[in-house]
């Protein structure tokens, strides 16, 4: 299963070879993993891998119902779909967007702008729909006061615990790609940055590694409107932190405000206290404004970009026409002095 075509070959471990066979060497990783399933022995561990653990029985209205809690063995989980990640990653690198590439004869920068911001549509297009499925299935949507009701939400569903995990896996597989993708040295601090961010957020949201605040079902309503921001980009983003800043208010400030337990009890994972909902508003309030801050800073210079752009053009212009006049007139005259 070849990802990419090889116009050289190099020597094996090599540096050049690494990021030349990445693809080609997680695939064959996944398929021992896989092979795995197939004998009693490693079974076992196979499972680790591919499917979510700590997953309990309990009774509903509706039956039986399977939920899961979490672990540090979902990191073997999220490991599992790292490496589906970099693959997928392979496929629409090679198979979409270096077509296109070639059709458009870009530049090298521009060309890594291309594949940065086609990588990311196509993460987000398939997040914001699969979000919208979980919180819609899930009834966040025509219940809002299930953002904060039943806090603190120990257990998850499988949709929404796979969701997580498949979120981790993408982001934290996103790291080694700044090298798999040779990204210059001058971009890697940019993209590290919303990396670390979305990190962060999704594991302190998510509760998935017993971090503070445990808001699953907030988060999973926040990702999807950051998913679907991203896809209407400028009008999305200031709406995105408008609808972040106003749900948050409305689950923290307001919703767990009036809850009846207010006390920190860490063996069942509450931490509905006033100091803690503080510390979530500020930080959330930050990170917003900051975001903000350098969206309008970036729209402002690109402004100015595009000004200085249509000047220069203008007087290009003006340059070009005035040669013009002038070779026009000094043909004249030569036609004059020879009658």
């Amino acid at each position: 299963m070849a990802f990419r075509r090889r116009n050289k070959s190099y020597p094996f471990f090599s540096q050049e070879f690494l990021i030349q066979n990445h693809a080609d060497i997680v695939f064959s990783l996944v398929i021992c993993i896989l092979i795995g399933l197939m004998f009693e022995t490693t079974a076992k561990t196979a499972i680790l891998f591919i499917q979510p653990q700590y997953n309990i029985s309990t009774m509903s209205t509706d039956g039986e119902v399977s939920l899961y809690l979490y672990g540090w063995k979902d990191c073997a989980t999220v490991v599992f779909y790292l490496c589906i990640t970099i693959i997928l990653h392979a496929v629409v690198q090679e198979y979409v967007l270096d077509k296109v590439n070639r059709r458009l004869h870009l530049s090298k920068s521009k060309n890594t702008k291309f594949n940065e911001s086609g990588q990311l549509c196509v993460f987000y297009l398939v997040s914001s729909l699969w979000s919208l499925y979980v919180i819609a299935t899930e009834g966040y949507l025509l219940r809002p006061s299930s953002l904060w009701e039943n806090y603190p939400h120990v257990h998850l569903r499988f949709q929404v615990k796979f969701f997580y995990l498949t979120q981790l896996a993408y982001w934290f597989h996103a790291l080694p790609e700044l090298y798999f993708q040779k990204v210059r040295k001058e971009e890697i601090p940019r993209q590290l940055q919303y990396i670390s961010l979305y990190l962060l957020h999704i594991l302190a949201d998510s509760r998935l590694y017993a971090f503070p605040p445990r808001f699953t079902i907030l988060t999973s309503v926040f990702l999807f409107v950051y998913f679907l921001g991203f896809e209407m980009w400028s009008i999305g983003f200031v709406l995105t932190r408008m609808i972040t800043l106003t749900l948050m208010f409305l689950a923290v400030g307001f919703g767990l405000a009036r809850a009846e337990n207010q006390t920190l009890d860490l063996e069942a994972g509450n931490f509905n206290t006033l100091p803690i909902r503080l510390l979530v508003l500020f930080v959330v309030c930050f990170t917003q404004s900051w975001l903000l801050w350098k969206f309008f800073r970036f729209q402002l210079s690109r402004t100015r970009e595009l000004r200085l752009e249509q000047a220069a053009r203008k007087r290009a212009a003006t340059k070009q026409q005035m040669q013009r006049t002038l070779k026009r007139d000094s043909g004249t005259w030569t036609v004059k002095l020879l009658f």
